[in-house]
């Protein structure tokens, strides 16, 4: 799977913008890449309930780098992200091309230049955890339905071919040179380490509230109370439900 594919391929179905004063495109460029609310704070200091595509990719980026397991693919905010990073360049291309474009405009578009290419680094880094994920878990990810259904089909495609290939590998390698009740690489003897990667859901990890929770029931058998913007460092299986309903983000 090409990560740059999810990116660059916008490029073939692009098309150029005419019309308009460079001021005011470079107004409507500012715009666009502006948030709905003050910038993420990790602490619950400040943040309002209705969130900018950039603090909603930035959130996801951070559950994804956070959570041992994979999440749910966001198809529709990601493609959302690709469709307004691909009109901004063709938005800021005209401009650098228009003889009225201003000294100044010149030097506020190198800003803009500057966090397209922020949000393009940020969108980059969520995608290759996710593929170190779908590479890791490639065999458990196929056999369990519900992990199947949170990929993308390029994702679960990558997953399925990588997963063979790695069959045929170790066939060529090792396998077939042993008896044929011993070549399988799902076997799960009592006694003997498990022979297909899992995720630990037993880690520990970092969670914020994002709005009041209910109740969560710890290994230990006591309950936790979780109010809005409380930080708690508990086992991610505990409040794995939370995370998959937004109603909690990792830190």
């Amino acid at each position: 799977m090409d990560i740059d594919d999810h990116i660059s391929n916008r490029a073939a179905t692009s098309h150029r913008r005419d019309g308009g004063s460079p001021p005011d495109e470079l107004n409507q460029i500012l715009r666009a890449g502006s948030t709905t609310g003050p910038e993420i704070d990790v602490f619950g200091r400040a943040e309002e309930e209705e969130e900018g595509v950039l603090d909603r990719l930035t959130r996801l980026w951070m559950d994804e780098r956070s959570a041992p397991d994979i999440l749910l693919w966001p198809g529709l905010m990601v493609e959302e992200v690709l469709d307004k990073l691909q009109a901004q360049s063709e938005m800021v291309e005209h401009l650098q091309s228009d003889p009225r474009t201003s000294e100044e405009e010149h030097f506020r578009i190198v800003l803009i230049q500057t966090e397209a290419e922020r949000v393009r680094y940020l969108l980059r880094s969520y995608l290759r955890t996710r593929l170190y994920k779908v590479e890791k878990y490639a065999a458990h990810i196929i056999a369990t339905p519900d992990l199947r259904g949170r990929l993308s089909v390029i994702e679960l495609s990558h997953a399925e071919r990588y997963q063979e290939m790695l069959k045929k590998h170790f066939e060529v390698c090792a396998l077939n040179g042993i008896p044929e009740n011993l070549r399988s690489l799902t076997d799960n003897e009592p006694g003997v380490p498990e022979m297909v990667t899992r995720p630990n859901l037993d880690q520990p990890v970092f969670v914020r509230a994002k709005k009041r929770c209910q109740p969560v029931t710890l290994t230990n058998g006591s309950t936790l109370e979780m109010e809005r913007g409380d930080i708690h460092l508990v086992r991610y299986r505990a409040i794995e439900h939370l995370v998959r309903l937004g109603d909690a983000h990792l830190i």
